[in-house]
């Protein structure tokens, strides 16, 4: 159900065709809500659809134009009901986790590359993360909507910051540190 109240809050933020929000989720949404370009254009025929966006009239229709959508207010009262609602944290489902338990019944071959693997992966992504931060939030960038925007993106560094320390670790646990 969250994939729709992503895309209203990206078409809140701005008013978007649906090239424009897949470019979108691939640079900022995406690294915490993933979509497919294909689920990104379903998504927004529903909620076209339900009354919840529309395409903004072009003042000149040319073939293979883009439809630029905004939020209506049936939308805007939904994702602000949606935001105020209470959700449970889900559990955590992790095939690398689930992979080390297994590898403790038969053997660990091949496991360790692939926690080398994960560790670079985690290690770029926590420095992307952390330039986005630099250039994005710099001191004194403190209006609500950019601190909100700010906790996101540091969730996401901490959570990068978790992984790493963890497969830093557990190599060590396994007597194959990083190299």
């Amino acid at each position: 159900m969250s994939l729709p109240h992503a895309i209203l809050t990206a078409l809140m933020e701005k008013p978007s065709s649906g090239l424009e929000l897949t470019r979108r989720f691939d640079k900022s949404i995406g690294y915490f809500w993933s979509a497919t370009h294909q689920q990104i254009y379903r998504e927004l025929g529903k909620l076209e659809r339900d009354g919840a966006i529309r395409a903004l009239e072009q003042q000149q229709t040319t073939r293979g134009q883009k439809k630029e959508y905004e939020v209506l207010p049936a939308g805007r009262a939904e994702l602000a009901r949606w935001t105020a609602a209470s959700q449970d944290p889900k559990p955590l489902r992790d095939t690398l986790l689930l992979r080390l338990r297994a590898a403790a019944v038969v053997g660990t071959e091949g496991i360790e590359a692939d926690l080398h693997r994960h560790l670079a992966l985690h290690q770029r992504q926590l420095a992307e993360y952390e330039e986005i931060e630099k250039r994005d939030f710099p001191p004194g960038k403190d209006a609500v909507e950019d601190r909100l925007r700010h906790v996101v993106l540091r969730a996401g560094i901490d959570l990068e910051t978790f992984w790493t320390q963890w497969l830093e670790r557990t190599l060590e646990e396994l007597g194959t540190p990083d190299a």
